[in-house]
């Protein structure tokens, strides 16, 4: 019994899994320091960070760093435009990607190989070859720092690789189903709704998180269209933050509470939904 068991445990243990886990929690570790670092910092006062002996842990640590930050009053309106952008964003990408998404999936129509092909083409243009281009063209119509000129070129460079997630998951769901809901008395549409719209809500999920994403922590294109400080996304607020600071000795607590001020939020977003983004990550890549 006991030469059983221990032929069991031999077999249970494997080197290379072993291995390959320990190799996991140390690139996690890794991964993971340099946001410690950032929110243990944020606690800490500048003579604690600036002395040559590090500190590992907020003890005697307190919220003057946090305080410091919001009284200057410039947060809140870099928060509000951020999430006008963001919210914007996702909203008009999901309509304008869903229904490419069905068009492609769904229809055969002249030109369809070409119009992927050109989806996969923009993901290829360079973000920063376009500035130019894109500040005359806002200028132009009179969009610079607003949160249409900005939403509009963030829709423009998020919406293709939406696009391709979503068409993963269309074209997962046979469309069978839809057929056979219109065999039972349902109308083309009432059965798109009742039968297909439902399980293409994690695709829906997985496309909006990549868009919120893209939005919130965009930095380059707000750059070139918000010129004006009352228009600054967050990810300029804490620029201009940092550079404000650099006019005298730098407070890195500071620094470290506006930043965990602008990524927090983000990460426990990301926390949250993670499982779906990945999913539809995937499922864009294999299906169709």
């Amino acid at each position: 019994m006991s030469t059983t068991t221990a032929a069991r445990n031999r077999r249970r243990f494997r080197p290379g899994r072993a291995a390959a886990t320990v190799v996991a929690v140390l690139v996690s570790l890794a991964w993971v320091f340099p946001v410690y670092w950032m929110l243990n910092s944020s606690f800490l006062p500048n003579t604690v960070l600036t002395s040559t002996t590090p500190r590992f842990l907020p003890v005697g640590g307190s919220l003057d760093n946090f305080v410091a930050v919001i009284a200057q009053g410039t947060f809140w309106p870099a928060l509000g435009m951020s999430l006008a952008i963001t919210l914007t964003t996702v909203a008009f990408c999901l309509v304008f990607a869903f229904l490419a998404a069905l068009a492609i999936s769904r229809f055969r129509f002249r030109g369809r190989a070409s119009f992927v092909l050109a989806v996969l083409f923009i993901q290829m243009l360079p973000a920063e070859g376009l500035f130019i281009a894109q500040y005359k063209l806002m200028s132009s119509i009179n969009l610079l720092n607003s949160v249409a000129g900005v939403s509009i070129l963030y829709i423009a460079a998020v919406v293709p690789f939406t696009i391709w997630m979503l068409r993963g998951f269309v074209a997962g769901v046979p469309i069978e189903l839809e057929e056979a809901a219109m065999v039972d008395g349902l109308s083309r549409t009432q059965a798109f709704f009742r039968i297909t719209f439902p399980l293409l809500a994690p695709g829906l999920v997985a496309s909006g998180v990549y868009a919120f994403l893209q939005a919130w922590n965009e930095f380059t294109v707000a750059l070139v269209i918000l010129q004006k400080e009352e228009y600054r996304t967050l990810p300029l607020w804490l620029r201009g933050f940092v550079q404000a600071s650099a006019t005298r000795a730098t407070d890195w607590g500071q620094v470290m509470a506006a930043s965990t001020l602008v990524a927090v939020p983000v990460i426990i977003f990301f926390l949250v939904v993670q499982g779906r983004l990945t999913s539809g990550l995937v499922a864009g890549a294999v299906k169709g």
